[in-house]
Formats: C-alpha cells, structure tokens, sequence
C-alpha cells in the first residue's frame, strides 16, 4: 500500500462521516447561499472540528467564494480541501538538527506514548540515526518493559532506572548517555499521570529544567501525544500540558480507529501547534510524519481517488 493510500484508509471513518456528508449537502444546492454555509459549518462541527475552527473555514470560504466569482456549489468541496491545507500547513518537520537533540514525550496514559516512542526510534534509527531512550515514565508499572521492548526492536540504547525513581533523574542520565557515547537523539518517555494533576506538571516542568541546564543550545521538541478517537476532549487535554510544558507539536494517534478526525483542525486552529505525526494503524510504518497537503488529499478524497 502506498504512503497517499494508507494515510486515506486511516481517515475512512472520518472521511465516511465529515466529508462524505459535506459532498451529499453540496450536491442538494443549486446555487451558492447563507444556508448553505450554515448547512456546512453544522457538517464540521459533527465531524469534531469545532464550533470556531467551523467558523473560521466558512469565513475563509465566503472570502474565496467572493473573490473567483465561484457560483456551482460542487465546486466548494476542493476549495474546502485547500483550505484545510493552508490551516494546517507549516512547523510539521522535526527540529532535531543538534547532536544530540532532545525529543520529550508527553501526554496521558491509554494514548499510545511509549508505542510511538518506539514507532519514533525504529522511524530516526532507519534514517541512520543514533537513538538513546530514557525511561522516565517510572510510576506506571510494565512502562519501561514496554519501553525496553522498543529499544530492542528498534535498535535503540534504553537508559532506565527501577520502578520509582525520580524521572527528572532518568532523564539526566539519558542525557549524559547520549553525550558521552555521540548520539543524535534522545527520546524521554515520561509519566501519564501522578496523583495528582499538579505533580504531573510540576514533574514536566522539573524535567525541562534538567534538559534547559544539561543540553542548553541543543534542539528540543516536546511532543504530546494525543489519541483522537477522545475528539474534543483532546483539545482540552492540549491546552493543560501546553502550560506546563511548552508544547511544539502533536502526535494523534489511532486515527484509523475514529471519525473525529476533524480534531487536527481544532487543535491547530485553537492553540497554534503544529502537528507532527499522525497514527493511521498498528504497524511501525503506520505512524507518519504529517504532511498538510496529504492530509486534506486523503480527507475530502473520493473513493475511486488513489
């Protein structure tokens, strides 16, 4: 199966639910009116892109509409299709050009963090790439055995500590293991949740501090890793973890396994952060660097489209 055909069967649900309706309401108009807007901003909205991102295209659509003298309604599906693209076009690409880098993970446990850590490392060790993995998620018991099996099957080194222990002390020890034997990356797997919604953020926070102090002038992404079959929720959840840690981009996993994948298009219109990679299955090739204009290709695509 090719990249394009993948990433499209990955958005079926979402495509079946959100486009497919958007084109069956486009046909039933003759002509181009306010209801017609209305109709579609409703269609979005169903399809978990939310109530101001839905504002935002039908504005940007009636701007285009206006400006080409558009008049055929069937002809407002592909300029729907490139304005999904612009809004979510740009910082997709990995900023990891330092040796090392620092590739921070985050996000809530059940999202799939520590498989895409290992989907991750198998993606950079292919590039040719030296990967180390610290496995600063030490509170979830069988985490840094399901990390341990990742580095295995990638070829990554694991830096680990027991069950427990601090993770801003992993992640020190990472960091220095990656210095000290000329790594290009390293990845920190890290807690989903402590006890309390406080500790977790302080925890990030005291993280970052170790990485600012230890690798100061080195690249740093922190990926949150969301899992879009929650829809708005993973909104919400965004917004929390980008106070306390200074998200730059987006990892949305299981979108093969939902129709709300209209989320992408909140999440980047409410707060900014680009998405990364996308998860379109359960094979290690199934996790995706994103790419905007594959995206809206494979979202509004129709059926006989590869």
């Amino acid at each position: 199966m090719g990249l394009f055909s993948k990433i499209k069967e990955g958005l079926k649900k979402t495509r079946d639910k959100m486009s497919s309706s958007v084109e069956t309401m486009l046909h039933s108009f003759t002509s181009i009116d306010e209801s017609l807007f209305e109709e579609l901003e409703e269609l979005l909205v169903m399809g978990d892109v939310g109530v101001s991102t839905a504002e935002h295209i039908c504005d940007a659509l009636r701007k285009k509409v206006k400006e080409k003298g558009v008049t055929d309604p069937e002809a407002i599906y592909g300029m729907l299709r490139e304005t999904v693209a612009e809004m979510l076009r740009g910082g997709e690409e990995l900023n990891i050009s330092t040796k090392p880098s620092v590739i921070l993970v985050i996000g809530v446990n059940g999202v799939g963090k520590t498989t895409t850590i290992g989907k991750i490392a198998s993606r950079l060790k292919g590039e040719g790439k030296k990967v180390v993995l610290g496995a600063a998620d030490t509170f979830r018991a069988a985490a840094v055995e399901q990390l341990e099996v990742w580095a295995q099957r990638s070829g990554a080194e694991l830096v680990k500590q027991p069950e427990g222990s601090d993770p801003a002390s992993v992640v020190y020890d990472a960091v220095a293991a990656a210095k000290a034997r000329g790594a290009d990356v390293v990845i920190c797997d890290t807690a989903g949740r402590l006890h309390n919604k406080k500790n977790l953020m302080d925890e990030l926070s005291k993280i970052g501090r170790v990485i600012d102090r230890e690798l100061p002038d080195a690249d740093k992404e922190v990926l949150l890793v969301l899992d879009a079959t929650t829809g708005q929720n993973a909104v919400n959840q965004a917004r929390e973890f980008q106070n306390a840690a200074g998200i730059t981009g987006i990892v949305l996993t299981k979108l093969d396994g939902t129709a709300r994948g209209g989320v992408v298009l909140a999440i980047r219109e409410n707060l900014g952060i680009p998405v990364k990679f996308i998860g379109v299955g359960e094979k290690v090739d199934d996790l995706q660097p994103f790419n905007a204009d594959e995206f809206a290709e494979a979202l509004f695509a129709r059926e006989n489209q590869e």
